[in-house]
């Protein structure tokens, strides 16, 4: 009988996508401090922070309060200076503030989902698990996506499964879930995933197509799409990008992974205007993706994309 991969990471595990690509563009150095802004459980934190020793300092930032526990464990274990904050990175200028920094060496944006917040059922971000339709990173605030669908219009949610989800059939798709919900409240994941399913013609899912290859789920461009209008991702990565160069040092690098292409298309388009200002020295000119090998062990990493860049030395 033949034997299928594994379908994701397996529970208690953390892969950190595009590890060794990281590590070589941003060149960790001892004595230098170092920002994560999406630390999640500390997979690239804690190769970073062995590299800048005990004379440097690395700062991770979270959204999800739940991730800084497991985050803080690991990277106490490497022994080496590093401070932990729940915090979006889009006020990242605050928290240096915070900590008495105005410059850094290095900064990491990983921005997409930790494979314990897809697979706890709770959070609702997975399409193949039943749980309540939440998806805020912060659950302390903001609307669920549950209450979000309960009110979206057509127009803006098909726009929102078009420009986040790459989605082919946002309209039609859009109007199936407006339709559903004036049978039933959309509450949970698996509701959604059901409507997207029939709106799709598509209810007859495998993981791998008969020759092999990975099939995307039909409803996983939904759930993503939704994921960032939740949670204003787009916003705050634009954020990001705006003050990212001032908070460089000079000679300093950033990496940014991003996994769909829209986010794609903005740090390529910030990293460009960069170059063309004199702010950054020197860019990737094209995207890293993961090598073959890795994305067969983690499907997950199969649709990431690294860009990098360096601050320029005399850039004010």
């Amino acid at each position: 009988m033949r034997h299928l991969k594994k379908r994701s990471t397996p529970p208690g595990e953390h892969q950190p996508v595009l590890l060794d690509a990281v590590l070589e563009v941003l060149e960790p150095r001892p004595g230098q401090i170092a920002v994560d802004c999406t630390v999640g459980w500390a997979g690239h934190s804690v190769e970073i922070l062995r590299r800048l020793g005990p004379g440097g300092l690395l700062i991770g930032l979270d959204w999800d309060a739940d991730n800084l526990p497991k985050a803080c464990a690991r990277l106490e274990a490497v022994g080496h200076p590093f401070r932990l904050e729940q915090a979006n990175f889009a006020g990242l200028p605050t928290v240096l503030h915070r900590h008495g920094l105005e410059r850094v060496d290095l900064v990491l944006a990983d921005l997409g989902m930790s494979s314990m917040q897809v697979d706890d059922p709770e959070r609702g971000f997975s399409y193949r698990r039943d749980g309540p339709l939440d998806m805020r990173m912060d659950r302390s605030r903001g609307r669920t996506a549950a209450q979000v669908l309960a009110t979206i219009g057509v127009p803006e949610l098909a726009k929102a499964l078009r420009e986040w989800g790459d989605e082919e059939q946002a309209e039609t798709i859009a109007a199936a879930i407006v339709a559903a919900r004036t049978e039933a409240p959309i509450e949970r994941t698996s509701q959604l995933a059901h409507v997207v399913q029939l709106a799709s013609a598509q209810t007859q899912w495998r993981l791998r197509q008969p020759r092999g290859g990975w099939q995307t789920h039909p409803a996983a461009k939904t759930f993503q799409a939704l994921r960032i209008l939740v949670n204003r991702e787009l916003n705050n990565l634009e954020q990001l990008l705006r003050v990212l160069s001032a908070l460089l040092q000079p000679e300093g690098r950033a990496a940014v992974i991003s996994f769909h292409s829209g986010e794609d298309r903005l740090v390529k388009a910030a990293f460009r205007h960069g170059r063309r200002t004199g702010a950054y020295a020197d860019a990737s000119e094209d995207m890293i993706r993961p090598q073959v090998a890795e994305w067969q062990a983690n499907p997950r990493a199969r649709s990431a994309k690294l860009r990098w860049v360096q601050r320029d030395n005399d850039y004010t």
